[in-house]
C-alpha cells in the first residue's frame, strides 16, 4: 500500500509562489500517475495537474495551466507542484493522490495524501 504525505504550504501574498512536495513510501509501479487536487472551503475538490511516475507526460486544469508545474523526482520518491503567480481563488487544501491511470476525476484515485493548506492573501 501507498502512503502520500505532502508538505509546503502555508501563506503566500498575490502574485507569488510556492512549491508542494507530495513524498510517497510503500509499493509503486512505474504506471502509478500522481494527481494534485484541491478543496476550497465549501467547494467540490478538484483537479490541478497529474504527471506518471514511469511516462513524465503531465496534465493541467486550465485555471492553473502556464502557472503551475508538476514534475517528479523518482529517486526521492517524491512529486513537486511548483505554483507560480498565485491568486487569492488558489486559496485551498491542496491533496496528492495515487492512481494506475491518467484520470482527472478525484473519485479515480484509491490512495490520498492528509492534504496541506494553502492560503494566497493580502
Amino acid at each position: 500500500q501507498v502512503q502520500l504525505v505532502e508538505s509546503g504550504g502555508g501563506l503566500v501574498h498575490p502574485g507569488g509562489s510556492l512549491r508542494l512536495s507530495c513524498t510517497r513510501s510503500g509499493r509503486a509501479t512505474s504506471l502509478d500517475v500522481i494527481g494534485w487536487f484541491r478543496q476550497a472551503s465549501g467547494k467540490e475538490r478538484e483537479f490541478v495537474a497529474c504527471i506518471g511516475l514511469g511516462n513524465p507526460r503531465t496534465f493541467y486544469a486550465d485555471s492553473v495551466k502556464d502557472r503551475f508545474t508538476i514534475s517528479r523526482d523518482n529517486a526521492k520518491n517524491t512529486v513537486f507542484l511548483q505554483m507560480n503567480s498565485l491568486r487569492p481563488e488558489d486559496t485551498a487544501v491542496y491533496y496528492c493522490a495515487r492512481n494506475s491511470y491518467y484520470s482527472t476525476s478525484p473519485a479515480n484515485y484509491p490512495s490520498w495524501g492528509q492534504g496541506t493548506q494553502v492560503t494566497v492573501s493580502s
